[in-house]
């Protein structure tokens, strides 16, 4: 169900966590953390003061000379991005770590942000792995986490689609005592896992659906559309999908770029957006129903059946797009030609970080 469970040792100077005045050691409980790190956007989660706090930020890095020390800084997230566009690095392109480099830069990204909302070493962090064949870049991970300035009291990683489903099920730990399929939607690969009680049953992988391709589609679609006169980036392409996706009710909308000898061009766009989102749709269809649902029943009949009888839940970002819920619910009826019911978090981008906070409280309790 999870990785062994290991203790980070503190590496550094002594925090000031609220001694005593005697030099006594605070006994505040530790902070829960939930974490996930993605290959777009990274979300934490934590609890303080009895409130529950959430980060959400590009998984990006951008470093600069400070203009009057000379010294090397370093920026994160959309403000390195949109300042430093030029050399911004994406460190987790591929959903994890691959080599030494991106493990550096991606444990700088970390440490920057737990640095910012102030978290210390007294903490318990549980993070959300992929499921996906890579130990290597598993390790990594953990190398990343690990070796960060918090969870001196615990840092145990969950599936992310395990941890994401939680907050699909209700308030508590509802997920883990169920048996259930989840599709995890993400910009790298689509997953599907079944669980029973926790463990992890016929985990599936494909990297030929993902919302990457959706994103190079949209960008060649929306070139085609207007003829060969606009070209976008990735980085628009992803935009026009996060803001304007809806499989209920699309409205087209229009854009403006700048000329490259002077002059603006309005352009409008009715079909680059969902076409390739209903392509997506039907290819994570097929290899749902066809390649992880057959080989879940082939492998564990009666938990297939009662995984069937539950809702089906799907997590990762492309689950965010309204109206996807239900398209894929149609669908997969229609595929597997029984009813089957479909269902997602609130905010799904939001859940797999929600999920491991929920389970880093009840494992500090």
């Amino acid at each position: 169900m999870a990785n062994d469970e290991a203790a980070a040792d503190a590496d550094g100077a002594e925090t000031d966590t609220g001694d005593d005045g005697n030099g006594g050691a605070s006994t505040h409980a530790p902070t829960p953390v939930g974490v996930k790190l993605g290959s777009t956007r990274t979300v934490l989660q934590y609890v303080r003061d009895g409130s529950v706090e959430t980060v959400r930020t590009l998984t990006c890095l951008a470093t600069y000379e400070d203009a009057l020390t000379g010294e090397e800084r370093v920026m994160f997230g959309e403000q390195a991005a949109r300042e430093y566009p030029d050399r911004v690095e994406y460190m987790l392109r591929s959903g994890l770590p691959e080599d030494d480099e991106s493990v550096d830069l991606a444990a700088t990204f970390f440490e920057e942000v737990v640095a910012a909302e102030g978290l210390d070493e007294n903490s318990a962090v549980v993070y959300a792995i992929p499921t996906i064949d890579n130990e290597p870049g598993l390790r990594n991970l953990e190398r990343v986490i690990e070796g960060s300035p918090v969870g001196d009291a615990l840092v145990r990683s969950f599936p992310e689609s395990l941890c994401g489903s939680i907050p699909a099920f209700g308030d508590d730990l509802g997920a883990i005592e169920e048996v259930f399929a989840a599709v995890n939607m993400g910009s790298t690969n689509l997953e599907a896992s079944a669980y029973r009680h926790g463990e992890q049953l016929s985990p599936f992988v494909s990297g030929a659906v993902t919302g990457n391709e959706v994103d190079r589609h949209i960008a060649n679609a929306v070139e085609e559309e207007t003829q060969g006169r606009v070209n976008i980036d990735l980085t628009t392409a992803r935009e026009y999908k996060e803001e304007h996706a809806d499989f209920g009710g699309f409205e087209p909308f229009t854009d403006v770029i700048q000329q490259p000898g002077g002059g603006s061009h309005e352009f409008t766009i009715e079909r680059s957006v969902m076409e390739p989102l209903h392509d997506y749709v039907d290819d994570a269809i097929d290899e749902v129903a066809n390649n992880f649902l057959a080989q879940l029943a082939n492998d564990h009949m009666k938990p297939y059946q009662l995984a069937l009888s539950k809702p089906i839940v799907l997590t990762g970002g492309m689950a965010c797009i309204p109206g996807i819920v239900d398209v894929f619910e149609e669908r997969l009826s229609a595929e597997l030609d029984r009813d089957v019911e479909c269902t997602a978090a609130d905010r799904p981008d939001l859940a797999p970080a929600e999920g491991a906070r929920r389970i880093a409280e009840r494992l500090i309790d």
